[in-house]
This record gives C-alpha cells, structure tokens and sequence, in this order.
C-alpha cells in the first residue's frame, strides 16, 4: 500500500493501476480517516485471490480536516451538521435530505473530478475500466459522480449511502441504464434511514440500472454479504 498525491487529492494505492483490467476507487464516510476503508482490500482478495493481480485499489482521502470540529485525524467531502441530520431522523422528515444539495458537494464534486482525470491520464484507465464506490458521505459523492461523467463507468458500490440531489439525480439517472450497482443498507441505521436508501434504490431502479440491493439487520456499517456481492461484480466485470 501506498501514498500518493493524485490531483488535488492524497490517495492510498494497492496493486498496479497500470497493469489492472479493473480499478476500484473507494471513497470513506464523514469523520474518518483517509486510511478508514483501506483493509477492504485485503478483505477482498482473502476472499478471491484473483483480485490482486487483475484489480487495482484506490482510497481517496477526503479534502476537509474535521479536527477544529473536535475529530482528530478526521475527514469531510463536505461538511455536515449532524445535529441537523439527527433532528430530521428523529422527525422522519426526510425530504430536506433527499431534495438538496448539500453546501460544499459541488466543490467536492470538483476535486473528485479533478482527481478522476488525473488518475485516468497516469494510468491510461478508461472509465469503462473504472468501478466507484463508498461508505455513507462517500457513497454519495460516488454515486453523483456516477451519474454525471461524460462516459459510464464499469460499477458502482454503495454502502450505507443515502438519496441526495433527487431531481438531478431523477434527470440524470436513465444515461446510466444497465449499469451495474451493488446498495447494501442496514436495516437499523441510526445515521442515513434505511427508508431513505429504499428510495435511492427506486430511483436507479425505475431508471433502467442493475441494482443489487441488500438488506441487513445491522447499524451504519459495511456488511460482509455486500463484500461478497462487491466480488460477484468485480468477476462479473473482469469475465466481460
């Protein structure tokens, strides 16, 4: 595993982007680390011993430093006030989460972009080679991004993701039909309500995408059934 600075983003590397038919660029949740979902790696290949020859992994860091905010070593694609999220959780009045765009997404949109590009042009990768994903913050960066690149990537993996930006999203959707997606939502989550990635589902769903839903009986987490299903995808892929 390595550090590297690609485009304006610090990114932890595993494998060789150059020598891969795949790339698996993974982003993390609001408040953690860069290094937060660094393991799956070696999760997936414990699991399918192929990955490490045929899949390159990459972990963007988050841009904004959330340890004024009292979270050391913390990370933010866009800030969040999670007093906020709580009061609409315990209100079940979604729709200001799932309508808006939240303050600070285009910017990171922008950088995720930037960093997109960048990776593309070091590693001669074309975005039919690349699958997206994330955890929660960083499943909806993804998945916008998803949506809006001139060219479809290869995948998409959303794990405790949330319904953002719906009329754009609503908009944008049916240019990716056919894609494969693989959602995974805990039944129980505290943070992003599971209600709410039900919607994200019909939406891409309705909208002509592959999606692979999975429903825990956990909390805000990564299962290890979407693990599995995230190999499915991957051999699904390099088998094309």
């Amino acid at each position: 595993m390595k550090s590297v600075k690609i485009g304006p983003l610090t990114c932890r590397v595993a494998g060789n982007p150059e020598q891969a038919k795949l790339s698996f660029i993974l982003c993390h949740g609001y408040g953690a680390p860069g290094t937060d979902l660094v393991p799956i790696a070696d999760e997936l290949i414990s699991l399918e011993n192929s990955l490490a020859d045929s899949v390159a992994f990459l972990f963007p860091e988050a841009p904004h430093d959330l340890t004024e905010q009292g979270m050391p070593g913390g990370r933010a694609w866009w800030p969040i006030n999670m007093m906020q999220l709580q009061e609409l959780m315990q209100t079940n009045n979604f729709e200001e989460l799932t309508e808006s765009e939240p303050p600070g997404m285009a910017e990171a949109r922008g950088l995720f972009q930037e960093f997109l590009c960048e990776y593309q042009s070091l590693s001669s990768c074309s975005p039919g080679e690349i699958v997206l994903g994330g955890f929660s913050q960083g499943a909806m960066l993804t998945t916008d991004i998803a949506l809006r690149l001139s060219d479809s990537p290869a995948g998409l993996c959303i794990y405790s993701g949330s319904l953002i930006c719906k009329k754009q999203w609503e908009e944008l959707a049916p240019t990716r039909a056919g894609l494969p997606v693989v959602q995974a939502h805990g039944t129980m989550d505290p943070i992003l309500p599971f209600s709410v990635a039900e919607q994200l589902r019909d939406l891409l769903k309705n909208a002509g995408l592959a999606v692979n839903f999975h429903a825990f009986p956990g909390m805000h987490t990564i299962s290890w059934d979407a693990l599995e299903m995230t190999i499915d995808m991957l051999n699904h892929l390099l088998a094309r």
